[in-house]
């Protein structure tokens, strides 16, 4: 087999982990859907817990598990909306911890958190990586004490979690199923061509209509010689 054959094979095994097919999958029995999200929401809650002794990505789990065709799903809005998410949270809360005291801010908190969920929310549709589980982390950095205490720390933590969740999702969902379906925007069919128009036939004008007249005219005038003559 030429090398070139081989590089062909393993790129398409490569691929084939990533999402991409030649030809769409055929659809799959509820039987199989609900044993590999199972599966998958297992073994991803399971390694973020075991990596971080807790985890807040259950909802995410359940998109990417029980939702794999949603856009909400696709590694874009998880990446995108986890990190806007904690991005939000955290200068929210920097910003009312300006407050001159401790309990002051305890008494603001749940308006601390409320701005820090409507303002991931907005941004999301902005930017269009929508993924609702990003409203609870941004409430965490909120609301959380021991996030809260992380700073800007819940960053990286966010992004390795979101890594950490796409890996099992991509491993899982691909033995039997697709996943994703696109990584950065969703693939747009090719537009039907619309039909040639059909020619309509023009008004004549004037001067073709005089044109058209004329040999009438004259078989006319020549009929009345004729008759004449005979």
């Amino acid at each position: 087999m030429p090398p070139q054959s081989r590089l062909a094979k393993v790129l398409q095994w490569i691929s084939r982990w990533l999402g991409y097919r030649p030809s769409p999958p055929p659809k799959r029995s509820n039987y199989i859907v609900w044993f590999w999200s199972s599966i998958g929401a297992f073994c991803d809650i399971s390694l973020i817990q075991a990596v971080f002794g807790q985890a807040h990505y259950g909802a995410s789990a359940v998109l990417m598990y029980g939702a794999i065709e949603a856009p909400l799903s696709q590694p874009r809005a998880l990446f995108g909306g986890h990190f806007i998410g904690a991005l939000i949270g955290i200068c929210i809360t920097k910003l009312f911890h300006l407050l001159p005291t401790d309990e002051r801010f305890a008494q603001l908190e749940w308006l601390a958190g409320s701005i820090s969920c409507a303002g991931t929310i907005v941004l999301m549709q902005i930017t269009e990586t929508m993924h609702p589980p990003g409203g609870a982390t941004a409430l965490l950095a909120a609301v959380n004490a021991e996030v809260r205490d992380m700073g800007c720390y819940y960053l990286p933590v966010v992004l390795l979690t979101s890594t950490l969740a796409l890996v099992v999702a991509l491993l899982v969902n691909n033995i039997q199923r697709r996943y994703p379906l696109f990584w950065f925007q969703p693939a747009v069919p090719a537009a039907v061509k619309p039909p040639p128009p059909t020619a309509q036939p023009q008004p004549q004008t004037q001067t073709e209509a005089k044109q058209d007249s004329q040999p009438s005219t004259v078989n006319g005038s020549l009929n009345k010689k004729v008759a004449t003559a005979v």
